[in-house]
């Protein structure tokens, strides 16, 4: 696949005065980015480590940046190709772009968050060089973007690490106030509340910061997946906090959906009584169904079911069944008209059955690359680099297409009240782009 022959995704006008710009970070395979895209952002650069998502970034909208002060004054058109930096984040100096970005967004890397621990391991992981969010803070200090958007793990929520996600959104609300050599970062908490407190922060210094917590099927992903979206707007913007999007689609919809009939009929297939009997009728709401596993597999065109050989079926690519699969004890599959498991990194994913299902024709399977593309709301012809492996592994850490649409469509909406967002650029549901 080519870059330009690739629709620019956007909904907004090609002639845009104005456009609102973005650095990326963490990009890994684009989900974030390709999100904010389609909303009508123009990525100034992305940043990313992994070997596999940068040449999968290169194989759909990116480039290889080899002039930063170009990339800093360029102000690229809405077709035009990311820039690209493969390193570490830790490694670039964004200074260049001081004053010249809207916005701001990551999915910091999640790992030392996915899982508490004792306390000294909790130290540990803060402490590690894993830990990126002090990242955020020194991007955010050089770059002095509009908006900053970070997304993570729910678990960076829990309690046993209360202090450190207290610190990590103090740490937003001034990231100009930086850590000093060889502080720790509680004793940089103790003076970031200290000028809280006081109150004498100027407000194009510091930052106004809002958190939600959403589920992806809510905004109709296919794919229960809940996730921790933090967003900080700079405080002389003169806007009073990030307002999440609205959800779009609900359980209590799909639920009466399955229940009356018409998903069945939808689908062209005898309805599951026992599956129905199992849900309670819930009052009606406004909103879409959630989506299913069957409607990501069958809209906006089916997807064959395929042979179990480690051979490409017809279709889109990475569409190849995988052998072996065997049910157990504790790890369950995803129902075909249900919204998909959380899908995680790994070639099979964990515990749990995440990257499983009972088919239509009957056989416990591996879901493929394309499957599960489609349950992150990837469109068809988005592609990933390596094996079978490093490619779920990127669809495991990416943020679903879909969800960060609506995420960065709140924000233009905020940041442009007289530009709605346009809801024709949704990546899938009834029709593709």
């Amino acid at each position: 696949m080519v870059v330009n022959k690739r629709s620019n995704g956007s909904g907004h006008p090609e002639n845009d005065a104005e456009p609102l710009t973005s650095i990326e970070l963490f990009t890994g395979a684009g989900g974030l980015a390709e999100g904010l895209h389609r909303a009508g952002y123009r990525h100034r650069l992305a940043v990313e480590l992994y070997q596999r998502a940068c040449e999968s970034l290169r194989n759909n909208r990116a480039k290889d940046c080899p002039d930063l002060a170009a990339a800093a004054h360029a102000i690229p058109t809405t077709g035009a190709e990311w820039p690209l930096i493969e390193g570490k984040v830790q490694d670039v100096n964004f200074t260049l772009f001081e004053g010249k970005v809207d916005v701001l967004a990551g999915g910091v890397p999640c790992q030392p968050w996915s899982i508490a621990g004792k306390k000294q391991d909790i130290e540990e992981k803060i402490g590690g060089e894993r830990n990126l969010w002090p990242e955020m803070f020194r991007v955010t200090h050089q770059v002095r973007p509009k908006v900053v958007i970070a997304e993570n793990v729910v678990g960076l929520t829990r309690p046993s690490f209360k202090d450190y996600y207290d610190y990590i959104l103090d740490g937003l609300r001034l990231p100009h106030e930086a850590r000093k050599p060889d502080e720790d970062w509680r004793r940089h908490h103790q003076r970031l509340k200290k000028r809280l407190d006081d109150g004498d922060v100027p407000d194009g210094d510091r930052y106004v910061v809002r958190t939600a917590i959403l589920n992806a099927a809510d905004f109709g992903v296919p794919q229960i997946r809940r996730r921790l979206f933090i967003v900080a707007y700079r405080a002389n913007l003169g806007i009073d906090g990030w307002k999440p999007p609205t959800p779009s689609h609900s359980k209590a919809s799909l639920v009466n959906d399955l229940i009356e009939g018409g998903y069945w009929d939808r689908h062209g297939i005898t309805p599951r009584d026992e599956f129905t009997a199992t849900l309670t009728p819930t009052l009606p709401d406004d909103r879409q169904p959630w989506r299913t596993v069957r409607d990501a597999l069958r809209f906006p065109n089916e997807l064959v079911e395929p042979e179990l050989n480690r051979k490409p079926s017809p279709g889109p690519e990475h569409h190849v069944g995988w052998p072996g699969a065997r049910p157990y004890r504790g790890h369950q599959p995803s129902d075909l008209d249900w919204p998909s498991k959380t899908i995680k990194a790994g070639v099979h994913g964990v515990a749990g059955g995440e990257l499983t299902v009972n088919d239509s024709l009957g056989r416990y399977r591996y879901l493929t690359v394309r499957e599960v593309a489609r349950l992150m709301t990837f469109p068809d012809d988005w592609t990933f680099d390596g094996t079978r492996g490093p490619q779920m592994r990127q669809l495991g850490n990416a943020v679903p297409v879909d969800l960060a649409k609506a995420i960065g469509d709140s924000v233009r909406v905020q940041l442009r009240p007289g530009q709605a967002p346009d809801d024709s650029a949704q990546v899938s549901g009834d029709g593709e782009l």
